[in-house]
């Protein structure tokens, strides 16, 4: 019986995991279907919705039937509880992706993205995959020590994130209003991006130490 429910926590961790990569997959297609133009690359991008919502879904179900049927305690309540909330971080980041890839859908065959921001975003895009990337690590290790330094990364989005604004406010900016809202929405998706792996960090953090940090601390 025991073993069977080890079982179970290994497979709600991997699932966490699994669906973490999927957000990291859809946001660097989103990104390359934002710099290029790609329609058959946003609609792909798009379409991975459905899976990330089932592995989702799912894994709330194997939660709430652990939670049911094992009566958890200490630490393993923390990880069921905790997994919820990393779930809804991880079901948003890509959610955040596909709707990048939507408005590269949007305005087709046009590029979204005058010649001033490419270089940004594709930093903003490089910063949010590699931020992915290491949230999947630290959901399979559980190193608060990794989680920690998500942070640090999440400065970099915000300083790209702010310079955008920098070169859309500038009295010489050439491409109109228009533009400009586009630049300013897909700027919050990445930063939004962004802020998710540092919550589902915080959650490894409290898993690892039992204290939860929160945005003011």
């Amino acid at each position: 019986m025991r073993e069977s429910y080890n079982e179970q926590l290994d497979s709600v961790r991997s699932d966490l995991a699994d669906m973490c990569r999927m957000a990291e997959e859809a946001m660097a297609s989103a990104t390359t279907a934002l710099l290029t133009a790609d329609l058959a690359l946003a609609e792909e991008t798009i379409d991975s919705r459905g899976q990330i919502d089932l592995l989702a879904t799912d894994w709330e179900h194997k939660a709430f039937s652990v939670l049911a049927l094992q009566a958890p305690v200490a630490l393993d309540l923390r990880i069921m509880v905790s997994g919820i909330h990393i779930v809804a971080d991880l079901q948003r980041m890509g959610g955040l992706a596909i709707h990048i890839a939507e408005l590269a859908r949007r305005r087709h065959p046009a590029h979204v993205l005058p010649s001033e921001v490419e270089a940004v975003f594709a930093e903003m895009g490089r910063v949010a995959v590699s931020q992915a990337e290491s949230t999947r690590e630290v959901l399979l290790t559980r190193d608060p020590e990794l989680a920690a330094k998500l942070q640090t990364a999440d400065e970099e989005m915000d300083q790209l994130h702010r310079s955008l604004f920098v070169l859309t406010s500038a009295p010489d900016w050439p491409h109109g209003v228009p533009a400009a809202v586009d630049i300013t929405l897909l700027g919050r998706f990445y930063e939004r991006y962004s802020d998710h792996t540092v919550e589902v960090a915080k959650r490894v953090i409290f898993l690892a130490t039992g204290e939860f940090r929160s945005e003011d601390s």
